[in-house]
């Protein structure tokens, strides 16, 4: 008898889009058949007043509400303290509302407390809030690892005016860190023939060609038709491609270098799809050093693509024009940990190249290091 495939958690179970919605919130917890006579709010500062309708719409309905202490990372002991609350308040529901660290956050609190979640993202800045994973940090903001969850949250609330206040810069990221999909997708599907995988990788494709084409009038129109789009693009899309490819379809080493970059003091003002963003540029360099040229034409498309919206092309960019060689061969060698995702790449790696990968981001095309056998793009 064939073995079981991994389980798929794929989407939430229901997820709600509009302008406004958050007015509306007991009554979107009643279509999803949620309880909500108690509740514990797991949110920021920013976010808490941000999506002050909805609490006040809660408590019209007689829902007793609890707000935990601000969140800003998702830690192991940040989620034991909230655990604490948890405890005392004996919540029917948790939800959580912001960025990326307060999804993360309230979705392993769901998954080890064995309640249901709410998520209601306030940026474009991360698809955190559609997936069954959280990844979490040192309390020094330093990458630690990442859960797979059992599953995705039980409902995600799309509400275009919270997120619509949220700072451009925010969607900027979000860009960065779902056009990652392609590049890693691409990579780490490998050969697989598996109609989940190949819907991932193609969705990751149409994914990357909506950004592409769509993302600098959705700057230019925040609120419009194009901006809609591509805020639906970074915070679902880009989660249901996780979701549907699974174990097969994973971070590669953008992300790998993103999370050595987060042990950088130095980075720790920029965003996560940010250092994404620059870590797609690294690794194309790294698959360029092994004779993929078609990875040269797709680093050089991506620098223009990048800088028309505002995203780092070179370490400066990201605030490291300062840090040392030291610091840097850091970065390169905890990129190229065993346990890296940077070694789903086709080919091996070490922290010489990762090294030099980071400092030539702007290479000129013809820049292809040692010849190699070339990759697909």
């Amino acid at each position: 008898m064939n073995a079981a495939l991994p389980v798929l958690a794929i989407a939430p179970a229901r997820v709600e889009r509009g302008w406004g919605i958050l007015a509306e919130l007991p009554q979107v917890l009643t279509r999803a058949g949620l309880p909500h006579g108690r509740v514990v709010v797991v949110a920021g500062e920013r976010a808490r007043t941000v999506t002050a309708a909805s609490w006040t719409a809660l408590a019209q309905v007689g829902s007793e509400v609890q707000h935990s202490f601000a969140v800003t990372e998702c830690t192991e002991r940040g989620w034991q303290a909230l655990a604490a609350v948890v405890a005392t308040h004996q919540p029917h529901l948790l939800i959580g509302a912001g960025g990326g660290k307060v999804m993360d956050t309230v979705k392993l609190l769901g998954e080890r407390c064995r309640l249901p979640v709410v998520t209601i993202p306030t940026s474009g800045a991360t698809c955190a809030a559609w997936t069954g994973l959280s990844n979490l940090y040192t309390e020094a903001g330093a990458f630690a690892g990442d859960v797979t969850l059992t599953r995705c949250p039980d409902l995600v609330v799309v509400d275009y005016g919270a997120i619509a206040q949220a700072p451009a810069r925010t969607l900027v990221a979000g860009i960065g860190d779902a056009i990652a999909k392609w590049y890693e997708a691409s990579v780490s599907s490998g050969a697989s023939t598996r109609a989940t995988v190949v819907a991932a990788v193609q969705g990751a494709r149409v994914l990357r060609d909506i950004l592409l084409q769509r993302s600098a009038e959705a700057l230019v129109q925040p609120g419009g038709e194009a901006w809609q789009e591509v805020v639906d693009a970074t915070v679902c899309l880009a989660g249901t491609i996780g979701g549907l490819g699974g174990a097969d379809c994973r971070t590669v080493a953008a992300h790998a270098i993103h999370n050595a970059l987060t042990h950088l003091p130095a980075a720790k003002g920029t965003l996560h799809g940010e250092k994404v963003a620059f870590g797609i540029l690294a690794q194309l360099r790294l698959e360029e050093f092994h004779g993929n040229r078609l990875a040269a034409t797709a680093r050089h498309q991506l620098l223009g693509f990048y800088e028309g919206i505002g995203l780092p092309r070179i370490l400066e960019d990201l605030g490291l024009g300062d840090v040392s060689l030291r610091e840097l061969q850091r970065v390169a060698a905890l990129a190229c940990r065993p346990e890296s995702d940077i070694h789903r790449l086709p080919f091996a790696v070490d922290a010489a190249q990762v090294l030099a990968a980071l400092v030539s981001t702007t290479a000129p095309l013809e820049c292809t290091g040692d010849v190699a056998p070339s990759f697909g793009r």
